[in-house]
């Protein structure tokens, strides 16, 4: 008991501020989101539009939740309960891999495993530490409802869809560690669960059925896939349904379980997806260090890209597809009608919402590369690069470079399987210019992340990860949900996704490009710049 203790003491010192960000940010976002929205739908007939609007448009589906009525708090959980179990899973799958495989990186694993408490009692606290960490974002979220002046029970209720999806996602995170060599490789993977499962939730929202007054929304089979759909289909406020959220609280524990199971048949520093051998001599094209950090990196941008062409490709076909299933009730038929008359076409606008997404996900494959860079130089790899000619500014730059190739080649990705989607659909000739638009505007956004990330790891190599990773999760909660909760262009322009240009039906709307192009010369330079009087930071 006092090993267990010793070690808790040790988690919780150690993310205490990590997790009152976390916490705190979360709460306080639930209490500002219900001001914002009340705000800007303070009459039942307004809530009752968008909900009509929702139902017709699976733009609005498919990144909000499930409509339950028009009531004050079936409407605020409509709009903020994924957003919140986002954070959520973030929080606790950042967790679950910083306390295991990141731990075995840096050598402290095998370190604590050679006192007392062994190996797979540290395993037991992070799970132990999680859990809190969830109960307490699930209580102090309830509690920030309240206090704006909703209902007990489904305040409780929508915390509790929150907590028991960042469950559901420690145990992602505590299962990756198992099979990824890296924590990189760790976070990534559980990234990759986390967006795969929040697409299934919204596609299945927007594909189900209406109620005839186009208040409430019935979800398809999809939803049932994802935890996202479970915490959902809680319904808080309206129904307030505990067995869903049961379901995810078990399958959570249930991959924590699996994960304890997993580590008890592998050595320390091992994974069950080994790393793949190297050839014994290299190949001629790996002459240059530019080529070494390709090498290192491919896997990795290999997956984002895959990701990004199925989000494009489902850019361009999944707008005719919801329409489709819209087309049997009238009501559904003629709102859709209207806003085509009015906006020109919907699909326009799922193409734009999904190439939000596939920004994301370059952004992603860019603060990866950097954190590769982190990675080299913690485990000593670093040392033996610099110690041929090349010198400290130029190893620095070749992750950049392929940092940025890898933000080209994951939305070209996604414009070509976009182009695809078009050309069989037979769509309007007009979305592959918007498709383009908003490629490239979206280059520029991820590549802020790339540049803000590298000049983290320069100035503070220790919090790169953390960093790199936390402000491509503010950025796309900002992006996607800023505007539907009330917050203010000026703020939501801030997440660098939403700043980028966009197409509309007279051109390009530019919007903060020239900032974000300016970010990216400025902080790129000065990371650059300052990596030439920076020594090397070994440690994890």
């Amino acid at each position: 008991m006092n090993r267990f203790a010793a070690l808790y003491r040790q988690r919780v010192r150690r993310d205490g501020l990590q997790l009152a960000l976390w916490i705190g940010g979360t709460a306080l976002l639930a209490f500002a989101a219900y001001a914002g929205v009340m705000d800007s739908f303070e009459t039942e007939r307004d809530r009752r539009s968008l909900l009509v609007a929702a139902i017709a448009n699976p733009v609005i589906l498919l990144f909000r939740g499930l409509p339950s009525g028009a009531g004050e708090g079936a409407f605020i959980g409509f709009l903020i309960v994924p957003f919140l179990c986002m954070l959520a899973a973030f929080m606790s799958l950042f967790l679950a891999v910083r306390h295991t495989r990141m731990e075995e990186e840096t050598g402290r694993a095998e370190l604590v495993g050679g006192t007392p408490a062994g190996r797979m009692l540290p395993t037991v606290v992070t799970i132990v530490h999680g859990l809190v960490a969830d109960v307490v974002l699930s209580l102090v979220s309830a509690f920030a409802l309240i206090a704006a002046g909703l209902e007990a029970t489904g305040s409780l209720v929508v915390g509790a869809a929150a907590g028991t999806v960042g469950v559901f996602f420690l145990g992602v995170g505590l299962c990756a560690a198992q099979f990824m060599r890296t924590s990189r490789g760790a976070n990534t993977t559980s990234v990759t669960v986390l967006l795969v499962t929040y697409l299934l939730a919204g596609i299945g929202n927007a594909s189900g059925a209406p109620s005839d007054d186009l208040q409430r929304m019935e979800s398809s089979w999809l939803t049932w896939l994802s935890p996202f759909g479970w915490a959902e289909n809680s319904r808080p406020y309206a129904d307030d349904n505990l067995w869903p959220l049961l379901l995810c609280a078990l399958a959570g524990l249930a991959f924590a379980g699996t994960a304890v199971a997993l580590q008890s048949l592998r050595d320390v520093n091992s994974s069950f997806i080994a790393e793949r051998a190297g050839r014994v001599d290299a190949r001629p094209a790996l002459r240059s260090t530019t080529a070494l950090v390709w090498r290192l990196s491919a896997g990795s941008i290999i997956g984002w890209a895959i990701g990004g062409a199925l989000s494009g490709l489902l850019a361009t076909t999944l707008g005719t597809v919801v329409q489709e299933v819209g087309a049997d009730n009238p009501a559904i038929k003629a709102i859709l009608a209207q806003i085509a008359s009015q906006q020109g076409s919907i699909e326009q606008g799922v193409l734009t919402t999904f190439f939000v997404m596939i920004g994301i996900l370059a952004a992603c494959a860019g603060v990866q590369t950097i954190t590769r860079a982190r990675q080299e130089e913690s485990h000593g790899t670093a040392e033996i690069v610099l110690a041929t000619p090349t010198d400290r500014v130029r190893w620095l730059a070749d992750f950049v470079i392929v940092g940025f190739a890898a933000i080209v080649i994951i939305l070209a990705a996604g414009l070509a399987a976009a182009s695809v989607g078009i050309a069989i659909s037979d769509g309007d000739s007009g979305l592959y210019r918007g498709a383009v638009t908003v490629a490239l505007g979206q280059v520029a956004a991820a590549s802020v992340f790339l540049v803000v990330t590298a000049l983290v790891f320069v100035v503070a190599p220790h919090a790169s990860t953390v960093v790199g990773w936390t402000l491509v999760v503010l950025a796309a909660v900002v992006g996607l949900f800023g505007p539907i909760v009330g917050m203010p262009e000026a703020v939501t322009w801030l997440s660098p996704v939403a700043a980028a240009p966009v197409p509309v039906a007279d051109g390009v709307d530019v919007r903060g490009l020239w900032w974000l192009l300016g970010v990216i010369v400025v902080t790129g330079a000065a990371a650059l710049g300052l990596m030439r009087r920076r020594e090397l930071a070994a440690g994890g």
